[in-house]
Parts: structure tokens; C-alpha cells; sequence
């Protein structure tokens, strides 16, 4: 049995046409898109984890993008001690080039939950890095792990410090500092307006806050006033 062609046949088994149309449309530049919706791949995930995981995380070559977001699900799923997922993370990481293989990749690592000191350590070189993908990778950590009391006054000191020009990993700070304000409303307040942060990381960090429905009318027009 080789693991990697069958994950492969199944994949293309399990590709739609018009879900590729539409997944391609989110993920310009991304030309291996198949197709497959993300609850069948968690199952597929899910089966390689019980078959051959560690054979299918040594494979190094990717036919579709699908073969990447299921590396990085398979990793979420892994029962070993934290030193060695966080050795399966590190490898994984250069292979992220979209968002959407970063955010479900970051969603998926639940053990995070019983290794927060640790994973705190872990991220901080990827959001001091110049690699767009590496900070988008702390960032969504971060929103996905570290928004909460313990952890609340580093993450905003730590979102509101990074500098870059990189889309996506603009992006995801300001989706990150938007969670912040939703669950620490003042607090996170406080750190915008005395922050020195990028003018287009900020005014996306108020139309993020602005689009949830969680913040009402008046505070929405309230902070429609602060952009820059």
C-alpha cells in the first residue's frame, strides 16, 4: 500500500468542479486547488492518522493543495509527546503558502490547549520573521489559542509591535487584534490608540471589529471615527 497515491485517487475522487471554481477564486496564484470540501478532507485525515501517519507526513512532494491542508490536519491529530509535534510544525510551516492552509492548519493543533507556555515560546520567532506566511502562522495562533485573561497583555503587545507590507500577514493581525476587542473591548482600545502600528493593519483592524455582529450601532459609529 502506498499511503500517498491513495490519499491521491481519493482526492480526486472527492473533487467537485464548481467547489474548485470557487476555492480557486479565494486563493489567486494557487493552481493545484482539486476541489474538496474541508469536512471530507478532516475525514480523510482522519483515516490516514489511523492507517500509516508517519509515512504520510515524510512525503515531501504535493500533486494538489488538498495533499498540503491534510499533511497539516493529520499533524492536529498526532497523540505524541509536544517536543515531537512541535519537530512535525516546524517541518511543516515552509509549506504554507495560502491562507487557507495556514488558518485550517493553526485551527487544528488542539493540544496547544494543554502546552500554552510552550507554544508561546514556539511562535515567537515566526512573528518576529520577514516570511508573510510565518507571520500570518503566529498570528492565527494567536487568535485561535491566546486570546484570553492569562495571555491577553502579550498578545496585544506582541500583534500591535509587527511591522510588514505582506498582505495576508496583515490580515491576520488585524483579524487578530479584532478577536482581542470583541473578548477585552477596553483593554484592546487602549493598546490601538497608543500603538505606533501600520496605518493599513489598524484601519483593517476597525473594519474587522466593525463586521462582526457583536459590537453594537453605536459603538460601530463610534469607532468608525478613529480610522485613520
Amino acid at each position: 500500500m502506498n499511503i500517498v497515491e491513495d490519499v491521491r485517487k481519493r482526492i480526486k475522487l472527492e473533487a467537485e468542479e464548481k467547489y474548485q471554481k470557487f476555492s480557486s477564486s479565494l486563493l489567486p496564484g494557487v493552481k493545484n486547488v482539486a476541489g474538496v470540501r474541508l469536512p471530507i478532507l478532516r475525514k480523510i485525515a482522519q483515516e490516514i492518522y489511523k492507517l500509516d501517519w508517519q509515512t504520510f507526513l515524510e512525503n515531501k512532494s504535493f500533486e494538489f493543495m488538498e495533499e498540503k491542508m491534510l499533511k497539516g490536519m493529520v499533524i492536529g491529530l498526532l497523540k505524541e509527546p509536544s517536543n515531537i509535534i512541535f519537530s512535525y510544525i516546524e517541518k511543516f510551516i515552509p509549506n504554507i503558502d495560502n491562507w487557507a492552509i495556514c488558518d485550517s492548519f493553526c485551527c487544528g493543533l488542539k493540544f496547544i490547549n494543554k502546552h500554552k507556555c510552550e507554544t508561546w515560546h514556539f511562535i515567537q520567532k515566526y512573528l518576529n520573521s520577514t516570511k508573510e506566511y510565518e507571520i500570518r502562522f503566529g498570528a492565527v495562533i494567536i487568535l485561535n489559542f491566546f486570546v484570553e485573561e492569562d495571555y491577553i497583555d502579550q498578545a496585544l503587545k506582541t500583534l500591535c509591535k509587527i511591522k510588514t507590507n505582506d498582505y495576508y500577514a496583515q490580515m491576520a493581525i488585524a483579524w487578530a487584534l479584532s478577536i482581542c476587542y470583541i473578548k477585552f473591548e477596553e483593554k484592546t482600545l487602549n493598546y490601538l490608540l497608543i500603538s505606533n502600528m501600520d496605518k493599513f493593519i489598524f484601519n483593517k483592524t476597525i473594519q474587522k471589529i466593525i463586521e462582526s455582529n457583536r459590537i453594537s450601532k453605536e459603538t460601530k459609529s463610534k469607532l468608525k471615527l478613529l480610522k485613520k
